[in-house]
């Protein structure tokens, strides 16, 4: 039944954009996955999400504990309607279940922090399954409870007086190279044929004009 919604929705594509949607289906993922914890700035939590978008990362993880995820339109340049964002807020601390959930789904989660058993980016072994790249806060960086449950640390080789780079900056340093990385290693990081076309409906309806009238109208005609 999805397969034969999501042809008759492509219907109200024009040729191009449907040939779009499949091109940039084929380079998407969820063997990367990024999770930010209590982001708070608008214009970082936008531009991350652009990188996202940028790098074929299709899922992302918001947690809001104390600071609500807000984004700013001019920054994330209609970013977000392509991505697939989970939010977790009904808690009074959210990370414990998104890490539950993420590694549950057979996520290794790892921290974007330095550690003293951190590994450097380049020397990051993509090959070992599926990621879970965790950032956290402008100021303080990922919660004391992400480094417990953190399955290994992350950190991007600095040569500078500064300490760290902006949160933004080091999400697209990051996906830049791993998103790199998984395409030249033997792992299977696209999206199965099922997940393709779950996304793709999603693309439509976030794009197509009244999309939800016209799935009525096939539900009406086909049901």
């Amino acid at each position: 039944m999805k397969t034969q919604l999501l042809d008759y929705l492509s219907g109200h594509l024009t040729e191009n954009r449907n040939a779009l949607f499949d091109k940039v289906l084929k380079d998407r993922t969820r063997y990367l996955t990024v999770v930010l914890e209590d982001i708070y700035q608008s214009h970082n939590a936008s531009a991350v999400l652009r990188s996202c978008d940028c790098f074929g990362i299709q899922d992302i993880h918001i947690i809001e504990n104390r600071n609500k995820y807000t984004v700013n339109r001019d920054v994330a340049l209609g970013s977000a309607k392509w991505l697939s964002l989970k939010k977790y807020n009904q808690n009074e601390n959210n990370s414990q279940e998104a890490l539950q959930k993420l590694k549950k789904q057979g996520y290794r989660i790892v921290a974007t922090t330095p550690h003293s058993s951190d590994v450097e980016l380049y020397d990051f072994d993509v090959t070992k399954g599926k990621t879970a790249l965790v950032f956290g806060t402008e100021l303080t960086g990922v919660s004391e409870l992400v480094k417990q449950e953190a399955d290994e640390f992350l950190r991007i080789p600095m040569y500078g007086f500064t300490e760290s780079f902006n949160i933004s900056v080091s999400a697209a340093l990051v996906l830049q190279h791993l998103a790199h990385e998984i395409r030249k290693r033997n792992v299977n990081w696209q999206l199965s044929k099922q997940e393709m076309e779950d996304v793709k409906l999603q693309w439509i309806k976030a794009s197509v004009k009244s999309s939800d009238l016209i799935e009525r109208e096939y539900y009406n005609k086909y049901k």
